[in-house]
């Protein structure tokens, strides 16, 4: 008895290769826009973290703070965005092993020690970046986070203020029927979205 081996063809083979390629060229691209969409909910937790910092500061001092040591706000190591309190940076010190922040520091810097760099100036897109005081407003507050997180030239840039905003220009000037959007207080706005350019 004689037995009859089968098996699958070059062709065959090359033809499930071929599949497998489409797929992949399909799949990758948008598994990259997922991947940098979850990096930017750093830059939105952190901002939310820095709004509640200035807003518990300002309840007990009456004021809005620049300084990220004196309202408290310190985000986690391997911080991909660099995050702006005041117009004028001072950064704290991420290039080695051990985070310090001196006492006039206000802004935090990518974590260089781990390999992120992002440009070292605030981009104010939102409008004024800081503490505005006013003899007939209340005193307001915005701040910045900055990163690149796919590797482009383009910049990833949030913000947050104490003030409602309507979106005038930048990404978030209109919303989804063209109108502008607004933006309440105390929620992140993705002024410049690095994953859609």
């Amino acid at each position: 008895m004689k037995k009859l081996m089968k098996g699958f063809t070059l062709i065959e083979l090359m033809i499930v290769v071929a599949i497998i390629g489409i797929l992949a060229a399909i799949a990758i691209p948008n598994f990259i826009k997922f991947q940098a969409r979850s990096k930017q909910s750093e830059a939105k937790a952190n901002l939310k973290a820095m709004f509640t910092a200035e807003k518990a500061f300002f309840q007990e001092k009456d004021r809005f703070s620049g300084f990220v040591g004196e309202v408290g706000f310190a985000p986690e190591r391997n911080n991909r965005y660099s995050y702006f309190i005041a117009g004028t940076q001072t950064y704290d010190d991420r290039n080695g092993t051990q985070a310090s922040t001196g006492t006039t520091a206000n802004a935090i810097e990518a974590d260089a020690f781990k390999g992120y760099t992002v440009s070292a100036t605030a981009l104010t897109c939102p409008g004024t970046l800081g503490i505005t005081t006013s003899t007939t407003a209340p005193n307001s507050f915005v701040g910045e986070a900055v990163g690149n997180i796919d590797s482009d030239s383009t910049l990833d840039i949030w913000s947050i203020s104490t003030d409602g905003r309507v979106g005038t220009s930048c990404d978030y000037g209109l919303n989804v029927s063209g109108a502008q959007a607004n933006i309440a207080a105390g929620e992140p706005a993705n002024d410049q979205n690095d994953v859609n350019r």
